[in-house]
């Protein structure tokens, strides 16, 4: 039987999925489809909601819209994007803003203009925003619902023709009142609750048996909670005796985490599994490169390379099927989706991997659902709190962690782009801290690029450091607030064009001056990956230790090439919070956290430097690479 639901438009944004993923999470059913489908995907549809995307309505190259989907009876809301496409489409006009939005901004309701969208809200909200085009004037009919400091036309409606936009993401947790928004959305479409948790768990369950069709299934298990939970519902969906786990130690682990991984599904009952040492190999498989997208993908191919080899070992046939733990923002930044813009490549979207899934090799239980989604399965499947709430860890390990530079491929151009990114640091207005720590900042620029994301596009920009007053023995003055570390972030990245992210000097080993600090020749080595083991070991440790490790929702140690000799190397604390891994924001640790760890990793003799990334998702991703 056809169910009612709510169909999201994807624009190619980001944020798509996880658009539909709030209604479910509400209660109604909802569905992706392409805004070039005909009329009949809309058959038992209440309502329609448009997306954002990488594109601007007025260039040439645009994602193909289907007109006549304006010309249905159906309720529909346009978000950034679709806010955007929603006013051209009425007679509107759609233009660059003045000054681009990233991340939070407070939403203004207009007190004469009552909108069925925001009952129950109050009038002033913040929301979370990712824009550089903005409504210029809006569309015939429409009136002004809320705005922004730098954005009047923030939203829009016009209710003779059931017509929503809002230029904001409320899809996404840091707009607090997006869910009311959402629901008061399905209120008006006269929409009914019809999707809860065991309807996915059982729709997930059904699939398996259906695609697996009595083939037996090889699942990578990286040890992070997606594989676990993919690997605890092929088991319940198949039974241990067509499943075998795979764990490969691919040299990029954690310390010791082979081993406690192995442990802990011994733990659980899971006797279907294998470890293989398979370091060496991926060592040689990315030795010499400093490309991200070249080491993500020779991890992903060797992947495919060790996988046969165990198949072979293990007498294993063509008929079994390949398993991944594929969440949808994997998909989502790879490029995924057909308007999507590529954010980093993912080891699990290979070219290995995409001739298996052409052949209808692979399985992918959880590729519709995001991280909090997988985790309340895995709490529905019975798994344990050390299995389900462990912090992500990918595939590919430490190994995209650690930044390369092959010492030669610094250019004239990164020269100028860095001394513009210097002239623009110097240019913003940090008048947020104390006096004492205004009148004591230092600005500077990191000469290391790193992947961000602004407005769905993928960035490749410079950090900036900021450095605070010297309290002795090589540390320096962290202020301890939150909320005026974040608005200096977005304060720089939301004015520096060559600048996505925003760091905190630490540590800077006494002896060692600014001027020593240089981009050296670094590869991701077994020397590199073990400094880099110890240091994010410290940092795990004490997170455990003080409590902290459930209360974020992970950490990265990044390992910069920047150093006083090739030998060393300047280390990045990355603790983030977040829900469904489309938006994060930095962690704020307590003080006594932060300067055990810092003071633990200072006594290392191998570090130069350490710095606090203290910047949201967007503009930043969660790791450098």
């Amino acid at each position: 039987m056809s169910r009612e639901k709510i169909v999201v438009l994807d624009f190619g944004s980001q944020y798509a999925h996880l658009i539909a993923k709030r209604f479910r999470m509400l209660g109604y059913y909802s569905e992706i489809a392409l805004p070039s489908a005909g009329l009949e995907v809309f058959e038992n549809a209440k309502g329609i909601v448009m997306s954002g995307g990488p594109s601007s309505v007025y260039e040439e190259n645009i994602p193909e819209f289907n007109e006549k989907i304006l010309t249905l009876e159906l309720p529909i809301l346009g978000l950034c994007y679709g806010h955007q496409l929603m006013a051209k489409s009425y007679g509107g006009n759609v233009g660059k803003g003045e000054v681009g939005e990233y991340g939070f901004a407070q939403l203004e309701l207009n007190k004469n203009v009552k909108s069925p969208l925001f009952e129950g809200i109050e009038p002033s909200q913040q929301v979370w925003m990712s824009h550089q085009d903005t409504v210029l004037q809006p569309g015939d009919g429409f009136e002004v619902v809320g705005s922004t400091k730098d954005c009047p036309y923030a939203a829009l409606q016009n209710l003779s023709k059931k017509r929503f936009s809002l230029q904001c993401h409320c899809e996404v947790k840091d707009t607090p009142c997006g869910n009311q928004i959402f629901e008061n959305f399905a209120r008006f479409c006269g929409m009914e609750k019809n999707w809860d948790q065991d309807t996915v768990l059982n729709v997930i369950l059904e699939n398996i048996k259906k695609e697996a069709a009595g083939r037996n299934v090889l699942l990578f298990l990286s040890g992070g909670v997606d594989s676990t939970i993919t690997f605890a519902l092929l088991n319940k969906a198949l039974g241990q005796d067509r499943v075998l786990g795979l764990h490969i130690d691919n040299g990029f682990m954690r310390k010791n985490e082979s081993a406690k991984v192995a442990d802990a599904y011994r733990k659980f009952g899971f006797t279907n599994f294998i470890v293989e040492d398979a370091s060496e190999s991926f060592l040689k498989a990315i030795s010499g490169l400093t490309d991200p997208q070249k080491k993500r993908m020779a991890v992903g191919e060797n992947f495919i390379t060790v996988r046969n080899e165990v198949t072979d070992r293990q007498n294993l046939d063509d008929s079994w099927l390949l398993a991944q733990g594929t969440l949808y923002p994997d998909i989502i930044e790879s490029g995924g989706t057909k308007n999507s813009h590529t954010i980093k490549t993912h080891h699990n979207r290979v070219a290995g991997i995409q001739e298996l899934i052409a052949k209808g090799l692979i399985i992918e239980p959880i590729r519709d659902l995001y991280k909090d989604e997988v985790r309340a399965i895995g709490k529905k499947l019975g798994l344990s709190d050390e299995l389900v709430m462990r912090h992500p860890f990918p595939g590919p390990g430490l190994s995209i962690n650690v930044l390369c530079n092959d010492g030669k491929s610094w250019s004239a151009k990164d020269d100028e782009e860095l001394s513009a990114a210097t002239k623009e640091l110097e240019g913003v207005t940090l008048n947020m801290f104390c006096p004492n720590c205004t009148q004591k900042l230092k600005r500077s620029v990191l000469p290391v690029r790193s992947v961000g994301v602004q407005g769905d596009f993928r960035t490749y920009r410079f950090p900036a450091l900021l450095t605070f007053a010297d309290e002795g023995d090589g540390f320096y003055h962290f202020p301890h607030k939150h909320e005026k570390l974040e608005a200096c972030s977005s304060a720089i990245t939301n004015s520096a064009k060559y600048i996505n992210r925003t760091c905190i000097k630490l540590f800077q080993r006494p002896g060692i001056a600014d001027s020593d600090l240089k981009l050296q020749e670094g590869y991701c080595d077994r020397r590199r990956l073990d400094q880099l083991r110890e240091v994010d070991d410290i940092v795990l440790t004490e997170l455990h230790k003080s409590g902290w490790y459930n209360k974020i929702f992970q950490h990265l140690t990044i390992d910069l090439p920047y150093a006083s000799t090739a030998e060393h190397a300047t280390f990045v604390l990355r603790p983030v919070i977040s829900e469904d891994v489309m938006t994060a924001r930095f962690a704020m640790l307590p003080e006594e956290v932060m300067s055990a760890i810092v003071h633990k990793i200072a006594e290392l003799p191998f570090v130069d430097a350490l710095y606090f990334d203290a910047t949201n998702k967007p503009p930043a991703t969660f790791g450098w690479e």
